[in-house]
């Protein structure tokens, strides 16, 4: 489907005045970049409150402010373009007028407009998912591409994670793979928190577990996660469920995943004792580096032993047991 993607270039005052003119045109539906927003939060940002800063979330710092909205390539889309450009020159009128507060601009106000294609959208960034080794016998493939195993060790996940979900190469995933593969043992039951488009479950799968479970918050997520199990022919073995955390999960594993952040790592820690059997290892991951010992010291609190803790990039993954357990 073709629309028009639009956007007003204003000024942080100018934000309000001017999503109140896209409402009184109809358009409620808008996206608003303010920099100062973004360096009012980074001025009070502790260095605990947030896991990571995204670089293109500092690069915001630096930007015009904006509104962004959509309209549909038709006539009377174009139409109501027309009438948002008459009453923006009318507000910046107002400005040349004097009756704003003292001291107050709108900026440029200037609206730029381009044509836009979703079809293009979908399929754009399939470009760059190809087959990857992750791990020494695992292999991440894309469900549109194909890929012959090079031994008979390898073993191949195929994939779709959608334009919202991992593709597993990211590198809180690959500790995540590394620490699963290394000790899970055939027949183990396995239960993911959070897990995503399902790489985690369907990894146990291959690596022969008896059961695996995995619990994601997100419904959408879900949808995903369960048709990543029927390609990949483990309907049998893994179920998907929609959950948050361990909340109304009463099963025991042999191997508790969670690839999450910090926080939640650390928030999980008080029922994961309870989900792991006697030898039971919980295998936690999206930690950054510098998170790394204060969730070490969290976990050795609540009676974890720490068995293995590795590190990629700027991330690590920790390996434990609770309290008691073999």
């Amino acid at each position: 489907m073709r629309y028009i993607e639009a956007t007003i270039y204003t000024s942080s005052y100018g934000l309000e005045p001017v999503t109140a003119l896209l409402e009184e045109a109809g358009i409620f539906g808008v996206a608003v970049e303010d920099p100062e927003e973004i360096r009012r939060l980074l001025e009070k940002k502790n260095p605990y409150d947030w896991d990571y800063v995204d670089p293109s979330v500092l690069a915001l710092q630096n930007r015009e402010p904006s509104i962004r909205f959509y309209l549909d390539d038709t006539e009377e889309g174009r139409k109501q373009l027309e009438e948002i450009r008459i009453r923006m020159m009318l507000l910046k009128g107002s400005e040349y007028e004097g009756r704003l507060q003292e001291g107050a601009t709108l900026g440029r106000m200037y609206l730029a407009d381009r044509l836009v294609d979703d079809s293009q959208w979908q399929d754009t960034w399939k470009e760059y998912f190809r087959p990857v080794k992750v791990t020494d016998r695992l292999v991440i493939r894309p469900g549109w591409e194909m890929y012959e195993p090079e031994g008979p060790d390898e073993l191949v996940l195929s994939i779709d994670p959608g334009m919202a979900f991992g593709t597993g190469a990211h590198a809180t995933t690959v500790l995540c793979l590394e620490l699963l593969e290394k000790y899970m043992e055939p027949g183990d039951a396995v239960l993911d928190i959070g897990c995503g488009s399902g790489i985690l479950s369907i990894a146990a799968a291959l690596l022969e577990a008896g059961q695996v479970l995995g619990i994601e918050l997100d419904p959408q997520a879900v949808a995903v996660a369960v048709e990543n199990v029927a390609l990949n022919g483990m309907s049998h073995r893994v179920e998907i469920r929609e959950g948050d955390l361990t909340r109304g999960i009463s099963c025991k594993a042999d191997l508790l995943l969670s690839n999450l952040m910090a926080d939640l790592v650390m928030l999980l820690s008080d029922a994961a004792a309870s989900h792991l059997t006697e030898r039971g290892i919980w295998i936690s991951s999206g930690i950054l580096t510098e998170k790394r010992d204060r969730v070490v010291s969290h976990l050795k609190e609540r009676g974890f032993r720490i068995v293995e803790v590795r590190e990629r990039d700027e991330w690590c993954a920790i390996a434990a047991k609770a309290k008691g357990k073999v």
